[in-house]
C-alpha cells in the first residue's frame, strides 16, 4: 500500500532537490543526498554513519545548517502531502481497507435499532472549538502552497510542472515566522482554515448524512438540523495571555463577521445566477416589483444588505450591519419552500440547501468567540469592588460568604458598579464584560472559567454579567483541571444545581469542561484519563437525577498527553451518556490542518466524529464492571505515585528537564501569541501544558505521555492478567489507552534522547536522563507482555509503515536541533541560530505527527 505514497515521494524528493541546486549548487546538493543516506545507516543503527553526521553538522556553518534543516523539515512535509492525499483518495481508501464511515455505520443498523436513530440523530451535534496552537509554526502561505500540492498530486492528471513550481515557491519562501503572530493573526488563521475547506465540507457532510437518513428512516434531515457548529478560542483565550484584551477581541468578531459576509455575498450572488425560473408561489411573484424574476428580487435586498454590511464592517463599524442570522434564513427558507410547493425540489435541494446549512453551521461570523479567563482574575476584580464598596476583601472570605453575596447581588435590581477609577487589571477584566454586551448574542460561544473549583467561581462570572447589561444567558463553563479539581467538579456542581435561580436562569442545561492537559501534566496520563472518566460518569448521574441536561466541552489537544488520539476511539471510549448534550471538542494548531486542511479531509473527519457519536448514542459502550474500576482505582493511584515520585519528588528534575529538551528556549522563539507560562517564576507548575508537552516530544522521551502507566501495568500483571485482557477485549476505554500508549512507544527515542543527554546535560544529571530511559523501555515491555507482542505496533502496519517512512528523516534533524542548542546555550539569542532551532521544530513536529 506504501508503493503509491513512495512514487509520490519520490517525485516530490526529486524536485526538491532540484530546487535545492538552484539555490546551492549540486555539491551542497549531494551533501544532503550524503546525510540523507546516513539517516537511512543510522535507522539500521550503524554507529559509524551516527559519528559522521555528528561531524559533519558540528563543522557545518550556521547558513549550512539552516539549508540542512529547511530541506529536512520540507521533506518531512513533503511526505505527509503524500501520505495525506493518498489516504483520502479513492485508490488509498480501497487499498487502506478503510471504509466509508457512516456506510460502516449503517451496516450495524437493523429493524430494531430505527427508533434509535432516529433519536440519535436528534442528540447529534458536534462543535469544533478551534484553538491558537503555539507549535503550528508554519506561516499561512507556506500551508496554502502545501494546500495546493495536495490537489495537484490528487488530480488524475498531474500537472508537474505546476508541481514544480509549487515546491520551487516554497523552498524561496521563508517557512517559519519572524516574529510572534498576534492573536488577531491566529484569529484570522482559524477564518482562513474554515473558508479555505470547511465552508465546502460542511455542506457536502450535510448532503451525505441526509442520503444516511433517507435510506433508514425513508426522510430528509429537517431544514434547520445543525449537527456541526463551529467555535473559537483564537482571540477570546485570555488567560495568562496579555495581549487578548476586550478591544483586540471586539475587533476580532468584527473580523469574522467580515469575512462571513464576504463568503455570503459571493454564495448569494451564485444563487442569483441560478434561480433564473419564474415559477413561484403568488407571495414572490407580487414582490417582483422590478420584473427581474421572483427569487432573484428576494436575494437581490440580501445581496444588497451583505455589501451594506461589508462597507461598514470594513470600516470597523457594525451598527448597521447584519446582526442576525434570520436575516439571511428568512429569504433562503421562503425561496425554498417557494420551489418545494412548485415541484422544483431538485433545485430547491441543489446549491440553495447548501447555503441554508452553512448559514446554520457558520451563523454570521463563521466561528462564535468562547471567553476564557482564569478564575484569580475575576476574584482579583471582585475584591477591588467589595473594597470599594467598603465591605471587605472579597478573596479572604469563606465560600459561604461569597456564594451568599453574590447570590444577593444577582436578586438585587440596583447597580453593583460605583463609578471610580479601577487597577488597569480590574479595569481590563470589566472591559470584557462590557464587549460581551456590546455583541448579538450569537457571535459569542461560551464563557470558560480556568482553574474552577467552587461554587463561588461560576456564580461570579453571572454576577459581572448581569452587572453589564448582559440580558441573554450566555452559558458559563467551568473548567475543571487538576486531578483534585476533576475529583471535586461534582461536589462543585452538585452545590450549583441546588440553586434553582440559577438554574432557571441557565434553562436547566449547563457545560462543564473536562481539561485535559493541566490534569496529565499533574497526575501522569493513566491518572488523569481515569479522573476524568470517573469524574464525568458522576456528573451524568448528577445531572440525571437533577433533570438538568449536562453539556460536556472536552479540552483535547494533538497528543497522547493532553487527550488526543484518533476521533472514534476516544468518541467510543467515553463513559455512557455522556454524549446526549452533544460533543463539544477543542481542535488545535496543526492537529486543525491534519484533520480538516483539505475539503476531502475535513469531510471525512467530520463522517468519523459523525458515526462515532451515533453508535455510541445507539448501542452506548459498557460501563466497567466492578472488578474492572477497582482495579483501575488501584493502577491509577499507583501510577500517579510514579510521576510524581519523578516529576515533583526529584529536585534536579526540572533542571534536568530544561537542559535536556528546548524547554528554555522555547519561550524566547515566535510559536505563539501567548506566552509559554502563566507565571514568570516558578517551576513545572506554571508552565503550560502545551510547551510542557511540545518540549519533551522535541528529544523523543515524551514523558508525559507514557511516565506511570507501564509501571503501573507492571506491578499488576502477573496477578491480573486476565482480568486486563479481559477490559481489552470487553473496555473502549481500556482498549483506547493501551492503544494510544502503543503509538507513544512507537514515536519515543531512548536512543534519540540519549543524544540531547550527551550534548545538553550536565555530568550530576545524566542519571536521571538515563533512569528515564531505563522507565521508559521497562514499562514499554510490560505493555507488550500485556498485549503478547513482540514489538509495538504489530496489529496496526499502517501506523507502523508511516511513521517507519519518516523515521530516518526525522534523526538528521534532531543532530541538528542538538546542535543548534549546544550553540544558542553558548551564545543566546543568536538570530540564525534561533532559526535553525525552529526550522528543526517544525521538521520534528512534522514528522511526528501529534506533538502538540
Amino acid at each position: 500500500m506504501l508503493e503509491t505514497i513512495q512514487s509520490n515521494v519520490r517525485l516530490l524528493g526529486k524536485l526538491l532537490g532540484q530546487t535545492i541546486a538552484i539555490d546551492h549548487g549540486d555539491d551542497f546538493l549531494e551533501k544532503i543526498e550524503s546525510v540523507r543516506n546516513l539517516g537511512k545507516d543510522l535507522n539500521r543503527d550503524e554507529q559509524q554513519a551516527l559519528k559522521l553526521l555528528q561531524d559533519e553538522f558540528s563543522s557545518a556553518s550556521e547558513a549550512q545548517l539552516k539549508v540542512y534543516s529547511r530541506a529536512f523539515s520540507q521533506f518531512l512535509n513533503l511526505v505527509n502531502i503524500a501520505e495525506q492525499q493518498f489516504t483520502i483518495s479513492e485508490k488509498g481508501l480501497q487499498q487502506l481497507e478503510l471504509a466509508h464511515p457512516l456506510e460502516e455505520f449503517q451496516k450495524k443498523l437493523d429493524e430494531s435499532t430505527t427508533e434509535k436513530f432516529e433519536q440519535a440523530l436528534q442528540k447529534l451535534h458536534v462543535e469544533l472549538v478551534l484553538t491558537a496552537h503555539p507549535t503550528e509554526v508554519n506561516r499561512r502561505t507556506f500551508i496554502h502552497k502545501y494546500h495546493d500540492l495536495a490537489e495537484q498530486l490528487d488530480s488524475p492528471e498531474k500537472n508537474s510542472e505546476r508541481i514544480e513550481e509549487l515546491i520551487e515557491q516554497a523552498w524561496f519562501t521563508n517557512e517559519i515566522r519572524n516574529e510572534r503572530p498576534t492573536p488577531l493573526e491566529e484569529s484570522r488563521w482559524g477564518l482562513d482554515t474554515i473558508a479555505d475547506s470547511l465552508w465546502q465540507a460542511v455542506p457536502e457532510f450535510m448532503r451525505e448524512l441526509n442520503e444516511l437518513s433517507q435510506q433508514v428512516l425513508g426522510k430528509d434531515l429537517p431544514l434547520d438540523y445543525a449537527p456541526v457548529t463551529m467555535a473559537s478560542w483564537q482571540a477570546g483565550d485570555r488567560d495568562g495571555n496579555p495581549f487578548v484584551t476586550a478591544k483586540l477581541s471586539e475587533l476580532a468578531i468584527t473580523n469574522a463577521r467580515l469575512r462571513a459576509a464576504e463568503l455570503y455575498l459571493q454564495d448569494f450572488q451564485n444563487l442569483y445566477l441560478e434561480l433564473s425560473m419564474h415559477k413561484a408561489d403568488e407571495n414572490l411573484i407580487a414582490q417582483d416589483a422590478e420584473r427581474i424574476g421572483p427569487y432573484r428580487q428576494v436575494l437581490a435586498s440580501v445581496i444588497a444588505q451583505l455589501k451594506h454590511s461589508i462597507n461598514q464592517l470594513q470600516q470597523g463599524s457594525t451598527e448597521t450591519a447584519i446582526s442576525s442570522t434570520e436575516q439571511l434564513l428568512e429569504p433562503l427558507q421562503l425561496c425554498y419552500q417557494s420551489l418545494c410547493n412548485q415541484g422544483l425540489q431538485k433545485i430547491a435541494n441543489s446549491s440553495l440547501l447548501d447555503v441554508i446549512r452553512r448559514v446554520k453551521c457558520f451563523g454570521i461570523s463563521m466561528v462564535k468567540l468562547d471567553i476564557r479567563q482564569h478564575s484569580e482574575r475575576h476574584d482579583q476584580a471582585m475584591a477591588e469592588v467589595t473594597q470599594a464598596l467598603n465591605l471587605g476583601d472579597y478573596q479572604t472570605w469563606k465560600e459561604e460568604q461569597k456564594v451568599a453575596f453574590l447570590l444577593c447581588e444577582l436578586q438585587n435590581s440596583r447597580p453593583l458598579l460605583p463609578a471610580q477609577k479601577w487597577s488597569a487589571d480590574t479595569q481590563e477584566v470589566l472591559d470584557t464584560y462590557a464587549m460581551i454586551a456590546r455583541q448579538p448574542k450569537e457571535v459569542l460561544g461560551i464563557y470558560i472559567i480556568s482553574m474552577a473549583s467552587r461554587t463561588s467561581d461560576v456564580l461570579l462570572v453571572n454576577l459581572f454579567l448581569k452587572a453589564h447589561g448582559v440580558d441573554w444567558a450566555m452559558p458559563i463553563a467551568p473548567l475543571f483541571e487538576t486531578l483534585d479539581d476533576l475529583n471535586n467538579a461534582p461536589a462543585v456542581m452538585a452545590e450549583l444545581l441546588k440553586l434553582e435561580s440559577y438554574m432557571q436562569r441557565c434553562e436547566r442545561q449547563h457545560y462543564v469542561m473536562i481539561g485535559y492537559s493541566d490534569s496529565a501534566k499533574d497526575a501522569g496520563v493513566l491518572a488523569a484519563t481515569w479522573a476524568q472518566y470517573t469524574s464525568q460518569e458522576a456528573l451524568v448521574k448528577l445531572f440525571e437525577q437533577n433533570k438538568v441536561q449536562l453539556k460536556l466541552f472536552h479540552g483535547r489537544g494533538g497528543t497522547i498527553g493532553r487527550g488526543g488520539g484518533p476521533a472514534h476511539a476516544a468518541i467510543a471510549s467515553q463513559p455512557p451518556g455522556t454524549l446526549c448534550g452533544g460533543l463539544r471538542v477543542t481542535e488545535q494548531g496543526e492537529t486543525i490542518r491534519y484533520k480538516f486542511g483539505l475539503p476531502h479531509l475535513a469531510v471525512r473527519s467530520l463522517h468519523l466524529y459523525a458515526s462515532a457519536i451515533l453508535e455510541s448514542l445507539i448501542t452506548p459502550p459498557p460501563a466497567p464492571k466492578k472488578e474492572w474500576r477497582q482495579l483501575m482505582d488501584k493502577m491509577a493511584e499507583q501510577s500517579c505515585a510514579s510521576y510524581r515520585s519523578y516529576v515533583r519528588e526529584r529536585e534536579d528534575f526540572v533542571r534536568y528537564f530544561r537542559q535536556a529538551t528546548p524547554e528554555q528556549e522555547l519561550s524566547s522563539l515566535p510559536l505563539g501569541s501567548r506566552p509559554s507560562k502563566r507565571k514568570k517564576d516558578g517551576g513545572i507548575e506554571s508552565l503550560r501544558a502545551i510547551p510542557w508537552i511540545f518540549a519533551w516530544s522535541q528529544n523523543r522521551l515524551v514523558v508525559p505521555s507514557w511516565l506511570g502507566l507501564g509501571q503501573a501495568i507492571a506491578d499488576n500483571l502477573d496477578s491480573n492478567k486476565a482480568l486486563m485482557q479481559d477490559m481489552l477485549k470487553e473496555w473502549p476505554y481500556f482498549k483506547a489507552r493501551i492503544s494510544l500508549t502503543e503509538m507513544v512507544y512507537l514515536k519515543s527515542s531512548p536512543e534519540v534522547s540519549e543524544l540531547y543527554d550527551q550534548a545538553l546535560v550536565e555530568d550530576e544529571l545524566l542519571a536521571l536522563g538515563k533512569e528515564l530511559r531505563h522507565q521508559l523501555k521497562q514499562d514499554e515491555q510490560a505493555v507488550l507482555n500485556l498485549l503478547g507482542q513482540k514489538r509495538v505496533m504489530e496489529s496496526d502496519s499502517w501506523n507502523l509503515s508511516s511513521f517507519e517512512l519518516r523515521r530516518p528523516y526525522l534523526l538528521p534533524l534532531h543532530l541538528m536541533q542538538v546542535e543548534a542548542l549546544k550553540r544558542l546555550r553558548q551564545n543566546p539569542e543568536h538570530p540564525e541560530l534561533e532559526q535553525i532551532l525552529m526550522v528543526t521544530m517544525a521538521g520534528i513536529a512534522t514528522g511526528m505527527r501529534n506533538t502538540g
